[in-house]
């Protein structure tokens, strides 16, 4: 499942809200008291009468005792919401039943029984959007993770591995399309107009890969062929207005399979993958087995609609989506503990199905900065948990960027210890051997310990300890010799408060000034606390590139002279370590500037670095504009934040948009004649045509800053010019943070352009929300008054608010009111979507690493929210942790 996608569109990389567990609370669950359900469900057949208002469900559950469980002389069918209309035992009617908790207790004295329970539910008041819910007349599901217990009783636990068969009956006029997982074997008409569908999935899967839809849609048909000749019928299916933007889609899901037979060997399984496109949807999309369910978000895409971005996200969401098919589906998690096992492993699948589809290099870049914009916050807050957590009260708080983000690069680690081919082997023998199992995170280190023949012992550690770790790079030059000092330190965190040395892989060059170049790629392994490497035959002391790739999810502290920093951002040749210079330039300056320890010389020296640095990227003609479009990128003010103890917004914001007014101010000459050079690129989908765009939206960011007189009029131009969102969305995104004539028509215009399409009113939201206009919060009250703003839609409610939320600026005012309008928001959202409510506690539960006055603001909005009666689980959870 993929939890809402992490990249943002925008320029600027606003981080996303995070989310986690490791908590304390009523109902804790532990992964150490986990134990075999008692009862198999071999096979499970579902009868739907279906109605948007009433839907009844029969379940009939073939039940036999589990010999590797504690025998029970009674079944716990977990249920929420439900009351049970009527139950039998093998055929007969029986009352001797109870509810514990909403679970059916149900008392079975034999070895195997069938188990019958009949259900009515009301798909069109379930605003949780969990189980069967409408959306639009049309009715879905999504079970992930505990949703199935609100469409029938059910041991609803991924170890619970079932084959399915169901059969779904409604009015054709209202459900033309009956769909299920797996394959359809029979279909027909009713009375009064009604007909039905059944479905039969052949491979045993667990609860929350059940999925149905019903509803009027037509389909994007296509065919794949697998490598072993099977012929695979392929449906995208949506709402008739949105079929010519399921294009880019189907392309997408035929290179993911193509992709994932070449790269990891795995074949798809059955006759038929169809695609729903849903528009109200908590999540990104649900890899359910055959029928995923996707956010219309990730599916539907025109060169009119969708960016650059847009595009990228849905290639890598549908590919994440049919991953899962191998890792998650035909091999599941034993429990929710192990949710890495199959989230971590098919993120790193994505991340690595994208990069092979287009830039290496930059998709590298963006990766790691979702990772330190959501992950290494989330890793240093209250919320910390590791990527195996040891107890959780709401399982919808575990779906976090640790699990996902994190637990991705734990499993590159590997692989670069390993080497892909020997990787390659180890994942071969992960599905072999685990193939129709729900199976567990150290099952998947087992297999790649063996496959790849590779000592994991310590390496396990990374699934154990919370926190991210601080690596401090000393380096000694003499007599020839390079020796480098390496230490770790993993920092405590709630629960953890001492921690073991992890293995940490390095990989680094050591560059020789003159020639620029360098001998060689090193690969160190960090182990202990603390250890040294020696490399000889040096001549003059060498300029280290190290983490290169970011081999390891860590934080490298060294001290650095700037020129070195220079040095690496214009001769590096591993594109990532060159990103990572310019980083580290502007981070070391900002750093000073902000704790005040800069006079004018040292400021001056600073920016001079940086301008030198900035200047050669422009001008250097060896690298393309995507990637010259990434060095020009500042740290965001949350990763700013993330490099002192105790964080002041203001600050941050003042240095750093001070810094961008400079740059752009002296640079406005070079600024516009790139802007001038990329508008005469073609309009295509080329890498050049991209990097082109994605040029013009960084010169239009800085000249902004620097000359926004001069901006707003290029930008209006590019807007009124574009013939992609693309530019039109670039161009806006700058006149939304300046006080201008040309802003409030583009705004307009964009607005009377596109009502009616949610996706695209989505991005008006959102760019308004998260400007740097000094009005930007008084915006966002004004735009949740506007008639298209409804909390009912996750979409919409993210758009505006999550974009808030993420914008410290505006966030961040020094009299609260940011902090007291995503608490009102969390109070009025839990009881429609408490799932989408908790998701944005985090942004107030950072308040530890905020200066002492807003850090008071925001704790009292916290015990404000926490006072609040009739609070979810899932809500209460994540706001008890961050006070805690």
């Amino acid at each position: 499942m993929d939890i809402a996608r992490t990249q943002s569109a925008l320029p600027e990389n606003p981080e996303m809200a995070d989310a986690a567990p490791e908590p304390r609370a009523p109902l804790l669950i532990r992964r150490e008291d986990y134990t075999p359900f008692p009862w198999l469900v071999p096979e499970i057949a579902l009868d739907f009468a279906l109605g948007l208002e009433k839907t009844r469900v029969h379940a009939a559950l073939t039940v036999q005792r589990n010999a590797a469980a504690p025998r029970s002389e009674s079944i716990r069918l977990n249920g929420d919401g439900l009351t049970p209309i009527a139950v039998a035992v093998d055929g007969e009617a029986v009352n001797d039943w109870s509810v514990d908790g909403g679970d059916l207790i149900l008392p079975l004295h034999g070895d195997s029984h069938l188990v019958e329970v009949t259900t009515q539910i009301d798909p069109l008041a379930n605003s949780q959007l969990m189980g069967l819910y409408a959306s639009g007349g049309m009715l879905c599901t999504q079970c992930e993770a505990e949703g199935f217990r609100r469409i029938t009783f059910f041991p609803d636990r991924p170890d619970v591995l079932s084959t399915y068969r169901v059969r779904m009956e409604g009015p054709r006029s209202q459900f033309p399309v009956l769909l299920s997982n797996g394959n359809r074997v029979a279909q027909g008409d009713g009375e009064e107009g009604a007909h039905w569908a059944e479905w039969h999935d052949p491979w045993p899967k667990p609860s929350y890969l059940f999925a149905l839809v019903a509803g009027d849609l037509v389909c994007n048909r296509d065919r794949f062929v697998t490598r072993s000749g099977r012929e695979v019928e392929l449906g995208i299916w949506v709402r008739e207005s949105d079929l010519p933007r399921t294009v880019h889609a189907m392309q997408s899901l035929k290179n993911s399979m193509r992709w994932d037979e070449e790269a990891f060997g795995r074949e798809y399984d059955l006759d038929l993958f169809n695609i729903v496109a849903v528009s109200d949807f908590n999540m990104g999309a649900m890899e359910n087995k055959g029928l995923n369910i996707f956010n219309t978000k990730y599916v539907l895409a025109d060169r009119g609609t969708a960016t650059d971005a847009d595009y990228d996200a849905i290639e890598g969401v549908i590919g994440h989506e049919y991953f899962h098919n191998w890792s998650g589906n035909r091999v599941t998690c034993r429990d929710w503990f192990q949710l890495s096992l199959k989230e971590g492993f098919t993120v790193l699948r994505d991340q690595l199905f994208s990069a092979a589809m287009g830039s290496e290099a930059i998709k590298r870049i963006e990766d790691v900065r979702v990772l330190r914009s959501i992950q290494f916050p989330e890793d240093s807050g209250p919320l910390a948990h590791p990527i195996r957590p040891d107890s959780y009260s709401e399982i919808s708080n575990f779906y976090t960027a640790t699990v996902y983000n994190k637990g991705a690069e734990v499993i590159r680690m590997m692989r670069t210890m390993a080497g892909t081919e020997r990787f390659r082997r180890g994942t071969d023998l992960y599905f072999a051997r685990h193939d129709g199992e729900a199976a567990t995170c150290e099952d998947f280190v087992r297999a790649i310990e063996e496959g790849a023949e590779l000592d994991l012992g310590r390496f396990r550690l990374w699934y154990a300890q919370a926190g991210t770790p601080k690596v401090s790079v000393a380096m000694d030059y003499a007599d020839d010799a390079v020796t480098l000092r390496l230490r770790q330190l993993v920092p405590p965190t709630p629960g953890q408060p001492e921690k073991q040395p992890m293995p940490i892989p390095l990989r680094l060059a050591l560059f020789d000034r003159e020639s620029r170049a360098h001998r060689g790629e090193e690969l160190v392994v960090l182990e202990e606390a603390e250890a040294s490497f020696r490399f000889t035959g040096f001549a003059q002391r060498p300029v280290l590139s190290i983490n290169r790739g970011f081999s390891a999810p860590v934080s490298i502290e060294r001290r650095v002279d700037p020129a070195d920093l220079v040095f690496l951002a214009q001769y590096d040749d591993d594109p990532f370590a060159r990103y990572e210079a310019m980083q580290d330039l502007v981070v070391g300056h900002l750093c000073d500037a902000i704790g005040g320890g800069l006079d004018d010389a040292g400021m001056e020296r600073g920016r001079d670095a940086i301008l030198q640095a900035f200047s050669a990227v422009l001008a250097d003609d060896g690298i393309d504009d995507l990637m010259r479009g990434e060095l020009m990128i500042l740290p965001s003010q949350t990763y700013l934040a993330e490099q002192m103890l105790v964080a002041d917004p203001h600050a941050i914001h003042r240095e750093r948009e001070g810094l961008k007014r400079w740059l752009g101010a002296k640079l406005e000459a070079q600024l516009a004649a790139l802007h001038d050079r990329a508008g005469e690129a073609a309009d295509d989908t080329s890498p050049a045509a991209r990097g082109a765009r994605k040029l013009k939206t960084q010169a239009l960011v800085y000249l902004a800053a620097g000359t926004p007189g001069h901006a707003a009029q290029r930008a209006a131009a590019q807007y009124d010019a574009a013939t992609n969102m693309t530019d039109r969305q670039g161009a806006l995104m700058v006149l939304a943070g300046l006080e201008s004539p040309e802003r409030s028509a583009r705004l307009a215009d964009f607005y009377d352009r596109y009502c009616g399409n949610a996706l695209v009113i989505d991005k008006w939201f959102a760019i308004q929300a998260q400007s740097l206009h000094p009005d930007a919060l008084a915006h966002v009250k004004a735009l949740a008054e506007h008639p298209d703003f409804t909390l009912r839609n996750p979409n919409r409610v993210r758009s505006l608010y999550m974009a808030f939320a993420a914008n410290p600026h505006a966030f961040h005012t020094a009299d609260g009111e940011g902090y007291r309008m995503i608490a009102d928001l969390i109070l009025a959202l839990d009881p429609i979507n408490p799932q989408t409510a908790a998701r944005f506690v985090p942004s107030l539960g950072r308040w530890r690493r905020i200066e002492p006055h807003r850090a008071g603001l925001m704790r009292a909005e916290l015990e404000r929210i926490a006072a609040a009666p009739g609070l979810s689980r899932d809500t209460s959870e994540q706001v008890s942790r961050s006070l805690a």
